[in-house]
């Protein structure tokens, strides 16, 4: 297999016509891996913590998302159950293993029956935190990992997304740094930028073709609470 893949490469390198490649540009080319050296960064992704709040909300809905705020983590029990009740959907969630998810006061909505692991086929609403949210475009960055799997991301009709404002940033970039700082590798990292749709079939745009029909975030918006 290596020998395939350095075959591979070497022709690469010929076609670019950098066979004779030297050690100085190799190392130029290390120090740029290495470095993460960023691109233009948008000026509207350079905003204080509530006007990148305010821009992840309104790019988000823009593409079909719903948002409710609340003050404070112990809100999103209720939120939660108010949500389902208005799309007249069963009191009845998949909920991601997440500690900080199990530290919300959910007794505060005793209508609700929580099941907690991986999504199944029949689950119609999951809640799962998020890594990180992304400003510029409205957009919800979640890796995968024991205690946030992927299928509650995708098998779902419905996908909760409580996130806290804190861990709003302003462009992709922000969020990739924060992924080095865990110093993890997770298997797979996701963007989701409202629900799943489609337009391939006669150009008509579908809902919850390959994914959830429904992204819902709510959104803690207390000062600090980005843990």
């Amino acid at each position: 297999m290596s020998a395939a893949r350095d075959a591979i490469l070497g022709e690469i390198r010929h076609s670019l016509g950098r066979d004779g490649e030297d050690a100085a540009a190799r190392a130029v080319v290390d120090r740029r891996i290495a470095a993460h050296e960023r691109s233009t960064v948008p000026a509207r992704g350079r905003r204080d913590a509530a006007g990148l709040a305010d821009l992840f909300v309104e790019e988000i809905t823009a593409v079909d998302a719903t948002v409710v705020r609340v003050a404070k983590a112990a809100d999103v029990p209720r939120a939660v159950a108010d949500y389902l009740k208005s799309e007249n959907l069963p009191a009845k969630v998949r909920m991601a293993p997440d500690e900080r998810l199990d530290a919300l006061p959910w007794d505060a909505a005793p209508t609700l029956e929580i099941e907690r692991g991986a999504a199944t086929g029949d689950d119609l609403v999951t809640v799962t935190g998020a890594f990180a949210a992304i400003a510029e475009t409205g957009t919800v960055m979640q890796i995968s990992g024991p205690r946030t799997p992927t299928t509650l991301n995708f098998l779902p009709d419905a996908n909760i997304v409580v996130l806290r404002a804190g861990q709003i940033v302003g462009p992709y970039e922000d969020g990739w740094d924060l992924l080095r700082q865990t110093g993890a590798v997770p298997r797979a990292v996701n963007f989701i930028s409202g629900p799943s749709r489609t337009a391939d079939i006669e150009q008509t745009l579908q809902l919850g073709a390959h994914g959830p029909r429904r992204l819902h975030i709510v959104l803690i918006d207390a000062e600090g609470d980005s843990g």
